[in-house]
């Protein structure tokens, strides 16, 4: 019985099995990928415009899928997806895709279908996803954190695949100064995204990381050790609110990102930093809603500023796991328990997720099943109570 494969033997293991199952359905199993949803166009706001094509492979979800996958004792499945990834990926890293499709397809244009009403009447019905065509450099740090973990981890080695991660590291060196549109792939310009710095930080950590480890490795090790302190100095200089104690979403702005809630689990600062406790308590101040963390500002006029679009959306369900994650890295973990346990009771009668949550209408919003939902349920859940349940 495939279930069984679980080592994870602790509180909620129905809830993590059922994730987990869930992510072995949405993979195609002639690839290895892993879709971040089944469906399209269901709304984030019931009747609003934010309806997108999930129907795809993220790059984004790369290093979280893999620690989920490796962590429950499914090397078969993290070896697939990995292999998935080492294929989609290769090539000029300077056509490096933020998402593929099943078999690696690159071409993904999105259009709409005006004859459709959409879900509550929530149009336009879209299918493909221009988000394919920006640029976002935290994939870098993804793909970079997802094949050092592979080589940790003791998947199978894959060649070339060094060759491919100091290329990648080549590009970076040169265009890691440039705005771009972040990991929520907003349409309302490039910014300055602090997330995407961190990971290009990860990206120069892993690759120095990797040559100590494995001297027999050729790389530029003094190189990338400026280009990582270089990128730190930068973050923590352009993206740090003294004042409030804060990092920002971007240089210079004082709107806060649920994504900032990574930057002690990549490793970019200890969880006992003070600008890692303020950026902790700020986000939960400003972003929470019911309980629950919003992915980003969203009164309707700092959602249209950063992200070109009308209207609002529910919370962001993988970024109040985040805050699990946080809360319990930082020591408060009897609240961390409390936020998942919350968490965990939002999937519906057969256990699945979805993107986001209305915590006022009690109802699940966006795409479904959500991978990334679930993904954050798994690793928060062996994060929690892994050092017991893990069997």
């Amino acid at each position: 019985l495939w279930a069984s494969r679980c080592r994870y033997d602790g509180p909620y293991r129905d809830a993590v099995v059922r994730s987990l199952i869930t992510l072995k359905a949405l993979t195609y199993a002639p690839t290895g990928g892993i879709v971040a949803a089944a469906t399209t166009s269901l709304p984030e706001e019931l009747g609003g415009v934010r309806n997108w094509d999930y129907r795809y492979c993220w790059l984004r979800d790369s290093t979280l899928t893999l620690g989920a996958l490796l962590a429950a004792g499914y090397q078969e499945e993290a070896e697939a997806w990995r292999n998935w990834l080492l294929r989609a990926v290769a090539g000029d890293p300077a056509d490096l895709q933020i998402m593929y499709g099943l078999a690696g397809e690159r071409r993904l244009p999105e259009f709409e279908l005006p004859w459709l009403s959409g879900f509550a009447g929530s149009s336009p019905v879209r299918i493909g996803n221009d988000a394919v065509n920006q640029l976002q450099l935290d994939v870098y740090g993804e793909v970079m954190d997802s094949l050092s973990l592979a080589r940790e981890s003791g998947l199978s080695a894959q060649p070339d695949v060094w060759a491919l991660q100091t290329a990648l590291m080549d590009f970076l060196r040169d265009h890691w100064r440039q705005p771009d549109e972040g990991l929520w792939e907003v349409r309302g310009g490039r910014r300055q995204f602090v997330h995407s710095k961190v990971m290009v930080w990860v990206a120069a950590d892993r690759a120095v990381r990797t040559l100590e480890r494995h001297p027999e490795l050729d790389g530029d090790l003094d190189g990338w050790r400026t280009l990582r302190d270089d990128v730190h100095r930068e973050v923590c200089e352009k993206g740090y609110d003294p004042d409030r104690n804060t990092f920002t979403q971007s240089y210079g702005s004082r709107e806060l990102d649920a994504a900032l809630l990574l930057i002690p689990r990549v490793g970019f600062l200890p969880p006992d930093d003070p600008r890692v406790l303020g950026t902790i308590d700020a986000v939960r101040e400003e972003l929470e809603h019911g309980g629950l963390l919003r992915r980003y500002s969203t009164s309707d006029s700092d959602l249209r500023e950063v992200d070109g679009l009308p209207g609002s959306e529910g919370t962001f369900l993988v970024c109040s796991f985040w805050l699990a994650d946080a809360l319990h890295m930082t020591g408060r973990t009897k609240e961390a328990r409390e936020l998942f346990e919350r968490l965990a009771g939002l999937a519906n009668d057969v256990g699945l997720l979805s993107e986001e949550f209305d915590p006022v209408a009690g109802r699940q919003l966006g795409n479904f099943p959500q991978a990334f939902s679930h993904i954050g349920l798994v690793n928060t859940a062996l994060a929690l109570f892994g050092e017991d349940g893990a069997g």
